[in-house]
C-alpha cells in the first residue's frame, strides 16, 4: 500500500496539471476571464454590452437581448465539449432582461419546454433555398417557472412572429434546481432535418456558425479569445 499512495498523488498531480494547462490554454480563455469579471462586477465592462435590437452591419439577425456575449459558437468548456451557439449575459437578476426574437418566423414552444421556444425560419436570408431554426432557452427561474410571454404557453405551434417580437426574459433555469446557471440568453441557428423538423441543437454539427446572421465574430476557431460587439 505504501508505494501504491505515492503512485495515486503523482496521478493526481498529474490529472490536476492537465485540468489547469487545458482551462488556461483553451480557445476562448482570455474571453471566459473576461465574462467573470463582468459576471462579479456588471458595470465595470458598458463598453462590451450589447443592446437588444441593435443590427451590426447588413447582417439579417437584430441583437436579441441586452448583454454581454460571453460564450459563442464552438467555445469549450470542458475537454470534448463544442458550444453550439451562443451565450448572452446581462448581469442582471434573474426574470429583469427582456429577450425579442431575432428574425421573423414561426415559434414553437414544446408541451414540456419550461424555458425555450424555437422559431422556423422557411427561407435563411443567407441561403433562400432553405430552412432554418432559431433557438431560445434558459427563459425561466432555477426552478422552471417559465419567463417565457404569456402569448406563448406550452404547446404553441407554428405562430407567426415579427423580429422584435418579445418572447420573454432571460433566465438561469438548467433542468437541475440544485445547479442553476448564470443568467444569461442561450440562441442557435439550428439546420433542418429535411423533413421539415429542427435536428438537436446539443450537437453543434447540427447547428450553423452564427457570425453571417449576426455580422460578429461569433466562432471560436476564429475568435479565439475577444469579446464581440459592435454599435
Amino acid at each position: 500500500m505504501s508505494k501504491r499512495i505515492p503512485l495515486m498523488i503523482l496521478i493526481i498531480i498529474l490529472l490536476t496539471a492537465s485540468l489547469y494547462y487545458y482551462f488556461s490554454h483553451r480557445r476562448g480563455s482570455a474571453r471566459t476571464t473576461q465574462t467573470f469579471a463582468f459576471l462579479r462586477d456588471p458595470s465595470s465592462r458598458p463598453d462590451l454590452m450589447m443592446k437588444a435590437g441593435t443590427q451590426c452591419d447588413s447582417a439579417p439577425f437584430i441583437f436579441p437581448t441586452d448583454g454581454l456575449i460571453g460564450f459563442i459558437w464552438d467555445d469549450s468548456f470542458r475537454p470534448g465539449h463544442r458550444h453550439a451557439g451562443i451565450d448572452i449575459f446581462s448581469g442582471t437578476e434573474s426574470g429583469v432582461t427582456p429577450v425579442i426574437a431575432a428574425y421573423q418566423g414561426y415559434l414553437t414552444r414544446e408541451a414540456d419546454w419550461k424555458s425555450t421556444v424555437i422559431i422556423r425560419v422557411p427561407e435563411d436570408p443567407l441561403q433562400p433555398n432553405r430552412q432554418i431554426w432559431v433557438y431560445y432557452t434558459h427563459m425561466a427561474d432555477f426552478q422552471g417557472n417559465a419567463f417565457i410571454s404569456s402569448q406563448f404557453p406550452a404547446g404553441t405551434e407554428e405562430v407567426y412572429v415579427e423580429a422584435g417580437t418579445f418572447l420573454g426574459y432571460q433566465g438561469n433555469y438548467s433542468g437541475d434546481p440544485a445547479n442553476p446557471v448564470g443568467v444569461h440568453l442561450h440562441i442557435s441557428v439550428v439546420k433542418d432535418d429535411g423533413f421539415g423538423k429542427f435536428k438537436n441543437e446539443l450537437e453543434i454539427e447540427n447547428t450553423y456558425d452564427p457570425s453571417p446572421y449576426f455580422g460578429l465574430p461569433l466562432n471560436a476557431y476564429e475568435n479565439t479569445d475577444t469579446i464581440p460587439v459592435c454599435n
